[in-house]
């Protein structure tokens, strides 16, 4: 784990739980999705690996980015929805999720802290994740790019839209999440962020974050240094707290 020496602050309330690249291993399965889709539609020249730095953003970003086509055209439209069908067909069928990850949302549901996911997938990918990471019984709240008003990470519309739904002040939440556009999103809305490596960002691109572990077993394991530690209803002040 690193810390940047700020995980003490007020008692936290919310989780707000990234997905991809945070509790299941699909960055690159997103990214070789769109690959696919690009080479199909006449952008031969587009890497999945090209792709993957780009994995976070939504395809209101990432589809300008990458060829110039604004996601909000009628063609945008078609290849995010083309690009959406053939992950959930050819890639999330093979997915897994990291491993403990229903053991770190139970965690933090016996400390009280609820728990709300903050992505930009659309409804029908959300329920696929969900199903692959085995956890939408133990969730508080969902929000998806439907809440995110058309902006995804690293906008802090959906971050801002989870705190709404939990009804959690941003001093009062943590975003955990794998990407440099987490941990943007979630300071724009004022949150602090827990980062995971197992998305394949390192420390340096990461370094936003209050605390970094290489996945959510190690989290699991460390909680107890982490803000996560104490509940709402604990009794107990915040990490910190004088008086």
């Amino acid at each position: 784990m690193r810390t940047d020496g700020s995980t003490r602050g007020p008692t936290v309330n919310t989780l707000l739980l990234d997905i991809d690249g945070t509790l299941i291993d699909s960055n690159e399965a997103h990214a070789r999705a769109w690959a696919d889709i690009f080479h199909e539609h006449g952008w031969p020249e587009i890497t999945w690996q090209q792709v993957q730095p780009l994995i976070g953003m939504g395809g209101d970003k990432l589809l300008p980015q990458l060829t110039g086509v604004s996601a909000e055209s009628a063609r945008g439209k078609r290849l995010s929805k083309e690009r959406n069908e053939h992950f959930l067909a050819a890639y999330a069928p093979s997915l897994r999720a990291f491993p403990r990850v229903r053991e770190l949302l139970e965690a933090v549901r016996e400390r009280g802290i609820k728990r709300v996911v903050a992505t930009s997938a659309g409804d029908a990918e959300l329920s696929t994740l969900l199903e692959i990471a085995n956890i939408a019984d133990l969730l508080t709240e969902e929000t998806n790019k439907d809440d995110a008003g058309g902006k995804s990470k690293p906008d802090p519309n959906i971050i801002v839209a989870a705190l709404e739904k939990a009804n959690a002040r941003p001093e009062e939440a943590i975003m955990l999440g794998d990407t440099p556009y987490d941990v943007e999103a979630a300071g724009k809305a004022g949150v602090r962020t827990i980062a995971v490596r197992c998305g394949g960002w390192g420390d340096e691109k990461l370094k936003g974050a209050i605390a970094i572990f290489a996945d959510p077993a190690e989290l699991l394991d460390r909680i107890r240094e982490t803000p996560l530690a104490l509940s709402r209803g604990s009794g107990v002040r915040g990490l910190g707290s004088a008086g």
